[in-house]
């Protein structure tokens, strides 16, 4: 096998690349109409990891610059190549059958589409809870405005969170036995999520303040010569240590400003891509129906 995968989020930690098209194939797209599971270290395969926003921070020691001292940077995407990669029959899982690409695309990523319910409200629950800790610790934790804002991040969060749980409930099980997202539903799902994070992102800059873009660094902080300053100067709550303040800065600064929120908008794929499948399943017919029985409209036999 001889190709890429382009910026595969977590390819490097994990065990297993499953490849697939990406878009549905026509008869004379069948030489590219195919589909395997390799071990992310067998012979041949490429790791190239992607850079991400202040990157280089992460190699200065210490810990508060990266933002997530637990987990650390997002997902390490990478360019994934297949540098002459044996995959042997057992798993390979399409071969040529491009008139199946469009139904293994859609199912596919209406499954991935659907979890962004669960990964992103996930997130922004963090997100909500650093917001209203730095609201704390800048000594406005009771503005009516910040409180008004971090209400709006949680209406933002729960809304994506009731279609994910909808698409999955209104879900269906498929002759195989496979149960099966509502389609129509999971693409709603990821089309909320390239809008509202984003929404979400920008209050919680507006409550955390211009600090997460301009902080110095944690070698300035622990510095024996000016981290007296910064440690002075950087104060917010008198009783909140500045270094808590700044570790919560930089948490909010990792989520808003990084890969993630790019993984939010093309993430399961582009924005257009969920709106020509929710305008497929839509039914509009069906719909046109409803409106012209309500205004009396008969529909003309043919």
């Amino acid at each position: 096998m001889r190709g890429a995968k382009a910026h595969q989020t977590g390819a490097i930690n994990s065990h297993e690349i499953i490849a697939m098209p990406t878009a549905t194939m026509r008869e004379d797209d069948r030489d590219y109409a195919v589909s395997f599971s390799t071990p992310s270290d067998a012979e041949g395969i490429l790791h190239i990891i992607g850079r991400q926003a202040s990157d280089t921070r992460r190699l200065e020691g210490g810990e508060i610059d990266v933002g997530n001292p637990k987990y650390g940077a997002a997902g390490h995407e990478a360019l994934v190549v297949f540098d002459d990669v044996f995959v042997p029959w057992e798993r390979v899982f399409m071969c040529g059958e491009y008139e199946f690409s469009s139904s293994f695309v859609e199912r596919f990523a209406s499954y991935h589409r659907q979890n962004y319910g669960g990964c992103k409200t996930g997130v922004g629950d963090v997100l909500i809870g650093a917001a209203a800790t730095i609201a704390e610790y800048n000594g406005v934790p009771n503005a009516s405005h910040v409180r008004d804002k971090l209400t709006e991040m949680v209406h933002l969060n729960e809304t994506m969170y009731a279609c994910g749980l909808a698409c999955s409930y209104e879900g269906y099980r498929l002759p195989s036995g496979t149960y099966f997202v509502n389609p129509l539903l999971a693409n709603s799902t990821k089309h909320n999520v390239t809008r509202f994070p984003f929404e979400m992102a920008r209050l919680a800059m507006d409550i955390a303040g211009g600090l997460i873009a301009t902080l110095p660094s944690e070698k300035d902080l622990k510095d024996p010569e000016i981290g007296k300053y910064v440690e002075k100067y950087l104060k917010g709550n008198a009783g909140i240590p500045t270094e808590d303040r700044i570790r919560m800065m930089r948490l909010i600064e990792n989520m808003v400003l990084g890969v993630g929120m790019i993984e939010s908008l093309h993430g399961a794929g582009s924005p257009q891509a969920q709106r020509i499948t929710i305008l497929r399943h839509a039914d509009l017919e069906a719909k046109k129906k409803l409106s012209k029985d309500l205004a009396g409209i008969k529909e003309k036999k043919s």
